[in-house]
């Protein structure tokens, strides 16, 4: 018996508009490693990609206008909790016979796609290692370079009186991802060698997607005044990828 997936396409008849895929689970697996030569595609946006696909169908089986904008438009308000919006959508549905909370219901989740993937069609997506060392070599350089630039700061601190013996510090920048659900807070370094921020939240499949957005740009815990900080948080933060903690120990 398939999921929920298989049981739409079925009840639907959803094929994929491309000739060069013979199926949509096809597409989805394919677009999903990447075995295509183009770049792999995360669950999120494939889970987008199928429930458009759907809506399309449902819209197309009730004489309704299907124009792509209009239809990505109708989807993220269905989608979406914006109550007035989805309140005058609703109304103007049910004048073709849709009712907005049974296509909601249809839709799937991106939890539903990833067991669709990888417990139906049971797909296997290769990390390339290249790419991995690729990121986490920016994510070393971008912390060399906050260690340089808070040492210039030290320096100058020292100089001037305001932070006495402040040149014989040492410094250490650590970045830390955190899952935006939950309190779970990892190391870098270890999020990328398990594959995942947070086991119970993170779609850990897709890792350059999961940097980009646990990726916080809030450098803290700094064990100096708080106008020094500042002054530090100031002169390192001008990379997007430096992250949240940096630790300074005074001899």
């Amino acid at each position: 018996m398939g999921c929920k997936v298989d049981s739409l396409v079925e009840r639907h008849g959803l094929t994929v508009p491309d000739p060069d895929y013979g199926s949509v689970d096809e597409y989805l697996v394919t677009r999903w490693t990447g075995d295509d030569g183009r770049s792999a595609e995360g669950y999120k946006p494939l889970t987008e990609w199928f429930n458009k696909r759907l809506l399309r169908r449902i819209y197309e089986t009730h004489g309704r206008d299907t124009v792509s904008v209009h239809l990505d438009r109708e989807y993220e308000t269905i989608v979406g909790d914006d109550d007035i919006d989805r309140g005058e959508l609703a109304a103007d549905l049910s004048t073709d016979g849709l009712d907005i909370e049974e296509l909601a219901d249809e839709l799937v989740s991106w939890s539903t796609m990833r067991h669709h993937l990888k417990g139906c069609l049971e797909a296997e997506k290769t990390t390339e290692s290249a790419t991995t060392d690729w990121q986490m070599n920016t994510v070393a350089m971008a912390k060399e370079r906050a260690v340089e630039k808070t040492r210039s700061v030290l320096s100058s601190l020292d100089s001037s009186g305001r932070l006495p013996e402040a040149e014989r510090a040492e410094v250490e920048v650590q970045v830390k991802l955190s899952c935006p659900d939950c309190s779970v807070r990892v190391p870098f370094e270890n999020a990328i060698e398990r594959g995942y921020v947070c086991e119970t939240h993170t779609d850990a499949e897709d890792e350059t997607d999961t940097v980009r957005e646990r990726v916080r740009n809030n450098l803290s815990g700094l064990a100096l005044p708080y106008g020094v900080a500042e002054a530090v948080q100031r002169l390192v933060l001008d990379d997007p990828h430096l992250v949240e903690a940096a630790a300074l120990t005074v001899l």
